[in-house]
């Protein structure tokens, strides 16, 4: 599958789900909206292709992982479409081989490889790990207490 270039500081999002464009739509309108308490907009990569329709999230890591200023992909799947919050799930790109050991990569995985994520939390988690302000593990901590197992955007 091929992708547009995109800028190191974008928030990549891979639409899988291709049954509702209403949703897609106001998912996108969410991913764009002001953020933090400044009103920043996110910069925003769409990966919008039918041939990612029904991609696993293997998948998705595969195609992403060779990226190195790229180390969390945003996939909007089914339950991102057919929820009303729209929660995105957040995929981590480290893997085994990425960590100095075992006892690292289980740290930084502790609660999993993956977890939703609202579409306003998206730039401030890509931001956020860009920069190694925060781990993947911090996010997916957030979303392991959140009673409907969301990470969202702490300043909105």
């Amino acid at each position: 599958m091929t992708r547009a270039p995109r800028d190191e500081f974008d928030v990549v999002v891979v639409r899988t789900d291709y049954g509702d464009d209403r949703a897609w739509h106001a998912l996108v309108a969410a991913l764009r909206g002001p953020s933090g308490e400044h009103g920043f907009e996110a910069h925003v990569h769409l990966v919008e292709e039918p041939a990612w329709e029904g991609a696993t999230t293997d998948a998705v890591r595969a195609a992403f992982r060779a990226e190195e200023d790229l180390s969390v992909v945003f996939v909007a799947d089914r339950v991102s479409m057919r929820t009303e919050e729209h929660p995105l799930l957040a995929l981590t790109l480290v893997t085994r081989e990425d960590c100095a050991d075992d006892e690292e990569y289980e740290e930084l995985t502790e609660f999993g490889t993956s977890f939703r994520a609202s579409p306003a939390a998206a730039d401030e988690i890509h931001a956020n790990l860009s920069i190694a302000n925060l781990g993947f593990e911090d996010f997916a901590a957030a979303a392991h207490y959140d009673p409907e197992g969301i990470c969202r955007a702490s300043a909105r």
